[in-house]
């Protein structure tokens, strides 16, 4: 937890309501999201029970599974599930663009629009992870056959749980992680995942305190939790006889009939409150202006979205259950980049995420009080345009001379610290001296070189570009780590096995729900 956020925290404990840590959005949010709100059976590895899904707040449609050890009435579930995020998937793609490459000198192409799918908590994301594992490789044919859906299922929950690991991804979204992105509430990050009472924190009721919204969201009579997992007491007095009564039912069926109304009437209770605190979530959000930087990252999600629809249509297979050594690293590099990237664009589009940075000496904010726009540097083999700025400022600076700067208001030019000078009043001076973004010519564009008596924010943070870490290929690669086998004398390798990595990933259909 940083400084400010301890900060906010205290004065939501002071105010009574939470208090908020960012100024725009930090995540896309879609027009038309879909939202799923899963519930799991207890002491069932991933066995779902029943499930509220739909695109509009209005329009919920509940899956219910009557009995859940009952295998062919998982799958069942599992292919009505199918059908409506199948559905909902194939719905955003439709129009495609050009997207130059190569300096212009090709083009690629990616839908318009992209996926959304928004679960109550980080629970609802690992739901989707365990559940898209137990069917992506389910067969539709053969022995124990399955709809068509639920492999094809398996493979998009697949991708979307990946996708969420990507830092600034916003095709899988935990509402509970995006609203504590944006507001500190008075309680610890462990009862924020509790989404009724993360919200009674954010929106009180009129008349109330966040700590008494909170206390309220712990009755599970009128808050039931937000799943996957259900109330223990519920699970007791009430989800075990539905059940019991729906067996007992089976050999008449009009009492089968009167038993699984009861059964979906008691689901649906479990469920439809956290379906209106999700969509009460999503206006909150959407009262956010978003960052200036999300569109570019919602831009990477829909190439995402592109490559892997693209993939299945060309029948590429499942994904593997593990990695391979390369494979993991080169997802691992990638995963760190991409942090990298979404720390520093969430502290350029926010000040009050820079904020931060200027606490620890990483950036400041100053005043210009002197500018020489014209400078040229004629120490070289030929003359260029080095303008040099002043700036005042009250923040700590602990960079050193040398030290090569950026400013989120001007990302493509970059400021070497010249002179570092303390000055009365707990106050200092910094020279800059500027470079690029402003031409080519002798003469700085209008408006390239800050003027005196702007405000401005310069830090070590850079978004710039980094080449990418270098693997090794798979027949470079050691046998111990996924690489070729070796012959029987060891002099070389043999044929690789099925997989490429050592690893069937057709192998085990029946592999368990776990």
């Amino acid at each position: 937890m940083s400084t400010l956020t301890a900060l906010a925290r205290a004065q939501a404990v002071a105010t009574g309501v939470a208090q908020p840590i960012a100024t725009v959005r930090h995540l896309h949010l879609h027009a038309e999201p879909l939202v799923l709100v899963p519930l799991t059976l207890a002491g069932e590895a991933n066995a779902p029970l029943a499930a509220m899904v739909g695109s509009a707040p209005d329009a919920p449609r509940l899956l219910v599974v009557p009995q859940p050890r009952n295998r062919d009435q998982r799958f069942a579930f599992a292919a009505a599930l199918g059908r409506e995020v199948l559905g909902y998937l194939h719905s955003r793609r439709g129009l495609a663009e050009a997207v130059p490459v190569d300096r212009g000198r090709d083009v690629r192409h990616r839908y318009v629009d992209g996926p959304q799918v928004l679960v109550p908590n980080a629970a609802g994301v690992s739901f989707a992870r365990l559940f898209g594992r137990s069917t992506r490789f389910r067969r539709t044919d053969g022995e124990h056959p399955v709809d068509a859906a639920v492999p094809l299922l398996g493979r998009w929950l697949t991708w979307l749980a990946e996708r969420a690991e990507h830092p600034g991804s916003s095709v899988l979204v935990a509402m509970t992680e995006a609203l504590g992105m944006h507001w500190a509430t008075g309680q610890s990050g462990l009862e924020d995942a509790q989404l009724a009472a993360l919200i009674g924190w954010i929106a009180p009721p009129p008349g109330s305190t966040g700590a008494q919204a909170a206390a309220a969201a712990e009755d599970p009579l009128r808050w039931p939790p937000a799943g996957p997992v259900t109330d223990p007491t519920f699970d007791n007095e009430l989800l075990a006889p539905a059940i019991e009564a729906y067996q007992a039912a089976l050999p008449d069926p009009a009492a089968q009939r009167r038993a699984y109304a009861q059964l979906e009437t008691l689901l649906r209770g479990q469920l439809a409150p956290t379906w209106e605190l999700m969509w009460r979530g999503v206006a909150l959000l959407r009262s956010l202006p978003p960052g200036a930087r999300v569109a570019g990252r919602w831009a990477e999600d829909r190439d995402a979205f592109t490559d892997f629809a693209r993939y299945v249509d060309e029948g590429g297979r499942p994904q593997p259950r593990r990695d391979g050594a390369v494979v993991a690293a080169q997802r691992l590099h990638r995963l760190e980049r991409a942090l990298t990237s979404y720390a520093v664009q969430r502290a350029y589009d926010d000040p009050l995420v820079m904020a931060d940075y200027r606490l620890t000496g990483e950036a400041f904010v100053g005043e210009v009080t002197m500018a020489k726009a014209d400078r040229v540097d004629d120490t070289g083999k030929r003359p260029v345009l080095r303008p040099r700025i002043m700036l005042l400022t009250a923040d700590p600076v602990l960079v050193t001379p040398g030290t090569v700067l950026c400013s989120p208001s001007r990302p493509a030019q970059k400021a070497k610290v010249v002179f570092v000078t303390a000055v009365a009043e707990s106050k200092t001076e910094v020279v800059l001296e500027l470079s690029g973004g402003m031409g080519r010519s002798l003469t700085a564009a209008p408006g390239s070189v800050p003027e005196v008596g702007e405000r401005l924010c310069y830090t070590t943070l850079t978004d710039g570009y980094a080449p990418p870490g270098s693997f090794p290929s798979r027949e470079e690669t050691p046998w111990t780590h996924g690489g070729p086998p070796l012959t029987g004398d060891g002099a070389g390798p043999v044929d690789a096995p099925v997989g490429g990595d050592g690893l069937d990933p057709d192998a085990d259909p029946d592999e368990p729900w776990s």
